[in-house]
C-alpha cells in the first residue's frame, strides 16, 4: 500500500527517494475543526459589505490570506482591486466574527499523528494562511511543545499566500530541508496546489464538505478521509516513504488510500 503513489511522485519529480525529515501541516481543517466557523464568518461579513461569498465557496478559498480572499470576491463583483482600507476593515470584522464562535476543537486524530511525527524524530512545521493570533495561541494549548515559533509560517510571513508555493517553500527553509525531505498535510484544494507547486509529496485529508475529486484535481498524491485515518496509517506510510525509489514511468494507483479513497 502507498508504494505506487510514492513511486509516481518520485518519477514525476525526478527524485530517487524521500528522505523524510519534516512534516508540514496546514492548521484550519487539519489541526483544528475550525473551518465551519471560518466559512460562516466569511459569509456573514461579506454579505454585510454587499459582497457575495457562500459558505461552500469559503472552503474553496481556505488557506488563502484574508486579503486575497477579499480581493477575489471584490474583483468578481466590481472588476477592480479592493481598497486597502476596505480589506483591513473586512478582515478585522471577520476576525471579530470568528471570535464569537466557541473555541474550535482539535481535529480528531491530529494529536496521535503529531505524537508519531515527534516520536519519529521529524520536525513538525506549521504552514497556515491564517493571521488570527487566537488560533495560533491555541496551538500551544492543544498541542503543547509540538510547534516551535521558528518552525511556523503564517500570513504575516509571506507576500504570496497559497496556492502560491511561497508558504511551503518558506516552511522548508525554516526547517532546513529540501522538498524531497518533507511531506505536506493539507485539507484544502489551494493548499494542495501550493504543496505540489513547492515540489513536496502532498497528502490531502478530506475533513470538509468537498468532493474528493476536487482534492485529486488539485494534485494530491494521497487522500485520506480524516486525520484519524492518516494517524492510523502513519507507521505503514512512513515505512513506504523510506523504502520506495523511483522506477521510471507512471503506475496505476495501488487501491490503498490513494485514488481509491478508504
Amino acid at each position: 500500500m502507498f508504494e505506487t503513489e510514492i513511486a509516481n511522485y518520485l518519477n514525476r519529480s525526478g527524485r530517487d527517494g524521500i528522505d523524510l525529515k519534516a512534516v508540514l501541516f496546514d492548521m484550519d481543517g487539519v489541526l483544528f475543526d475550525s473551518m465551519p466557523y471560518h466559512a460562516a464568518s466569511w459569509h456573514a461579513v461579506m454579505e454585510r459589505h454587499g459582497l457575495h461569498l457562500s459558505r461552500e465557496e469559503a472552503y474553496l478559498h481556505e488557506g488563502r490570506t484574508g486579503a486575497s480572499t477579499i480581493n477575489i470576491v471584490y474583483r468578481r463583483q466590481y472588476g477592480t482591486e479592493a481598497p486597502v482600507d476596505l480589506i483591513d476593515e473586512i478582515y478585522g470584522e471577520k476576525t471579530r466574527e470568528f471570535s464569537t464562535y466557541p473555541e474550535p476543537d482539535p481535529m480528531p486524530g491530529a494529536d496521535r499523528l503529531l505524537a508519531s511525527v515527534v516520536s519519529d524524530g521529524l520536525v513538525p512545521v506549521l504552514v497556515t494562511g491564517s493571521g488570527q493570533r487566537t488560533l495560533l495561541q491555541r496551538l500551544s494549548l492543544a498541542y503543547p511543545g509540538v510547534f516551535q515559533p521558528r518552525y511556523m509560517v503564517t500570513a504575516f510571513d509571506v507576500k504570496h499566500g497559497k496556492p502560491d508555493p511561497e508558504p511551503y517553500l518558506m516552511g522548508l527553509r525554516k526547517a532546513g530541508v529540501q522538498p524531497g525531505e518533507a511531506v505536506v498535510v493539507e485539507n484544502a484544494p489551494i493548499g494542495v496546489r501550493a504543496g505540489v507547486a513547492a515540489g513536496v509529496f502532498t497528502i490531502a485529508v478530506n475533513t470538509g464538505p468537498l468532493d474528493a475529486q476536487v482534492l485529486y484535481d488539485a494534485g494530491a498524491d494521497l487522500l485520506f478521509p480524516s486525520m484519524s485515518a492518516l494517524a492510523d496509517a502513519w507507521s505503514e506510510l512512513r515505512r513506504a516513504l523510506s523504502a520506495v525509489r523511483g522506477r521510471g514511468g507512471d503506475f496505476p494507483p495501488s487501491g490503498g488510500y490513494g485514488r481509491s479513497e478508504a
